[in-house]
């Protein structure tokens, strides 16, 4: 016995089970309506009821949905679907582009060697999708190999905005223990003490996936999961060159930049790392320098990994040797007094120096933040804000109203010069589509073709010749573009009109419902009959449909009865008496001509 396949939304037949994460199960369904395949993730029945699971998992939608990118997985509808399972609860899901390939976690376990090269590049992949998700002010916070697949093709996609979110909430820090979401061997700093994150935390675990694809294991390991955050925080990273001795100090520089623990000292942004990796790849010099030590600990432990030119300086610059036990006091003062004088002459050189070498720092300015204000109001932010404005450009959105800003370069909270141009686009709204050409097909089947093509759809029935309830024309008319979304009115025929049956009704009458259904009348008068004048004793033809503006003939009689003119009776007459019949007479003999003489 075959069993029935499950579907959701009407529409979604669930198939094979592709993947199980912490609080959702993805499936390959089939898209019955669309006839194409997609993939379906579905709460946990579990979690369903729980809120802030839910909460979660709608984020996740909202979040994907808005970002069309090639290198993010697309979002193709979402909603609930009550559990088949006997718990009662609606399952949110959300249906997404099915994408074949496998994730980077596949390929590191099978122990893979990945070539720098390659690494660098799919990094840089990964790096534009994130830099569009931050134009569009979403943070993805999750960044690891589990959540980046290879296409056969090669192509990157980034998936799983599980625990995205808006650049707006993220004011909010995350304190508690069960809020600090994300994989622990790629959490950034400020994410494992719990602290506001911008993008630059993004930057932060793509440079620890970059670390993996080139050296085969990530940055720290530990036993524990909080061992892993604890270095996260405290710990520098080995160099991956170290791990692999092919590496250049570049691609050393760029990874290590990346995972700097103060989010200053890191990649700005997205664009900014990938700016650095295209340069390595293109065999220009490279803008990351030599990582800064940290700040709080200016003495190098032994899990600190100090710079090959930083090691050659200290080297160069030569120590003083501590003196030997058997020196005595006097030695040691005059040691301790040399070395006093030569750190103020050291100080007072520096003070005159430095100043000759050196610009004065120049205060920097932050960035406001712009996403949803008007363009008026964007400006008049720069422009408080010590900042100048850059280039002004439009752009479709399908989330930001018409003329509010949806993205913005720099980002928001960054530190720029004074006078730094700050670019913004402007959303002019919806995406355009083009209206489909649906003339003459079956209504139901043009209404399919409008909805595939993020249209809505109205019906309107007109008087037609054409068959019932075909599409007879489009408003707006086909080959115009629209805003997503936009109504498309879909007029359809009423389809030929029924003939209406006349005979036996006068004239006037049958005349006015033949035109009342859309026909023309034609009268032919006729005597034969003895139906009373103009009634209607025929009719061509006579029944079923025809096309409205035919004309219909009715035979109307004209008979009129005859009047019987009375006559008067004749009177009688007297008989004749009858006469003798006279005798016959006798014929005379005939004479001769006489001949005519001779001369």
């Amino acid at each position: 016995m075959t069993t029935e396949p499950t579907v959701i939304g009407g529409r979604y037949e669930l198939g094979e089970l592709l993947g199980r994460g912490g609080m959702a199960e993805v499936r390959q369904a089939r898209d019955t309506r669309l006839g194409r395949t997609v993939a379906v993730k579905r709460l946990r029945t579990d979690l369903a009821s729980d809120a802030t699971f839910q909460a979660r998992f709608r984020r996740e939608a909202q979040s994907s949905a808005s970002l069309n990118h090639p290198a993010i997985v697309s979002v193709y509808d979402t909603g609930e679907e009550m559990a088949t399972d006997g718990s009662d609860v609606a399952q949110p899901y959300i249906v997404m582009e099915r994408v074949q390939g496998r994730t980077l976690r596949d390929i590191l376990r099978e122990g893979r060697k990945i070539l720098p090269e390659r690494a660098l590049e799919i990094t840089s992949d990964v790096l534009a999708a994130l830099d569009y998700s931050h134009r569009a002010g979403i943070i993805h916070r999750d960044i690891k190999p589990g959540n980046v697949m290879l296409t056969p093709s090669g192509d990157v996609k980034v998936m799983d905005f599980g625990i995205a979110r808006a650049v707006s909430d993220a004011s909010s820090t995350m304190t508690q223990t069960a809020a600090v979401v994300g994989t622990a061997q790629y959490l950034s700093p400020e994410q494992a003490r719990g602290e506001t994150v911008d993008s630059r935390s993004d930057v932060y675990s793509t440079g620890c996936l970059l670390y993996e694809l080139l050296t085969g294991r990530p940055p720290f390991v530990g036993d524990s999961p909080v061992a892993v955050a604890y270095q996260h925080v405290r710990e520098t990273p080995a160099p991956p060159s170290d791990h692999d001795d092919q590496l250049d100090p570049e691609i050393d520089a760029i990874v290590l930049k990346s995972l700097a623990k103060r989010v200053e000292d890191r990649y700005q942004s997205a664009a900014a790392m990938r700016a650095d990796i295209e340069r390595y790849l293109a065999g220009h010099p490279i803008q990351a320098g030599p990582p800064p030590l940290p700040l709080d600990d200016p003495a190098p432990t032994s899990t600190q990994f100090i710079p090959a030119q930083t090691a050659t300086g200290m080297a160069a610059a030569g120590a003083v040797p501590p003196p030997s036990d058997h020196s005595g006091g006097r030695n040691r003062t005059g040691l301790m007094f040399l070395i006093g004088f030569l750190v103020v002459a050291v100080i007072a050189g520096a003070a005159y120096v430095l100043p000759g070498l050196f610009e004065d720092p120049v205060e920097r300015e932050q960035v406001p933040a712009l996403i949803g204000m008007t363009q008026n109001e964007a400006r008049a932010a720069i422009r408080d804000a010590g900042l100048s404005v850059g280039t002004v450009s439009r752009q479709t959105s399908d989330s930001v109203p018409v003329d509010q800003v949806l993205e913005q370069t720099p980002n928001r909270d960054l530190y720029v010069d004074p006078g730094t141009a700050v670019d913004f686009t402007l959303s002019s709204g919806m995406p355009e589509v083009e209206v489909p050409f649906v003339v003459g097909q079956p209504k139901d089947s043009a209404s399919n073709v409008l909805e595939s093509n993020d249209l809505k759809v109205k019906f309107k029935t007109e008087e037609s010749d054409e068959p019932k309830d075909e599409v007879i024309r489009t408003e707006p008319a086909s080959g115009q573009r629209v805003a997503e979304g936009t109504t498309v009115t879909l007029v359809i025929s009423a389809g030929p009109k029924e003939i209406p049956n006349v005979v036996g009704m006068r004239q006037g009458e049958a005349e006015k419902a033949i035109r009342a259904a859309g026909f023309e009348v034609e009268i032919v008068e006729t005597a034969e009959t003895t139906e009373p004048k103009k009634t209607v004793i025929r009719q061509i033809p006579e029944s079923g449909t025809a096309d409205q503006g035919d004309t219909i003939t009715l035979f109307v009689s004209i008979y009129v009865p005859p009047v019987e003119t009375p006559t008067e009776t004749p009177l009688p007459t007297e008989t004749p008496v009858p006469t003798e019949t006279p005798l016959p007479t006798e014929t005379p003999l005939p004479t001769e001509t006489p001949s005519p003489r001779r001369r």
